[in-house]
């Protein structure tokens, strides 16, 4: 499953990436699926989206939950969460 991947602000700097299409091994089935496929790249990979409250996920430019599901051709953006004043 190819899907586009997005990559905003503290995590594009981590990952030194903003974005890329990432071909999903066939058990993906929901963001977090996503997540732990990119963790299993390694090194900053595993470090950046270790832990999922430092980050928001959206599909196809909606916020979405870790539990929502993917489909071929989605665009997937992870971010910091941003806080307003």
């Amino acid at each position: 499953m190819q899907l586009r991947m997005r990559y905003f602000a503290g995590l594009r700097e981590s990952l030194g990436v903003s974005s890329e299409q990432f071909t999903a091994p066939g058990t993906v089935r929901t963001v977090d699926d996503v997540v732990v496929a990119l963790r299993q790249r390694g090194g900053n990979w595993a470090e950046a989206l270790a832990d999922a409250s430092a980050f928001r996920v959206a599909v196809d430019q909606r916020m979405c939950a870790l539990s929502s599901p993917v489909h071929e051709g989605i665009e997937l953006a992870l971010f910091p969460p941003v806080t307003g004043g």
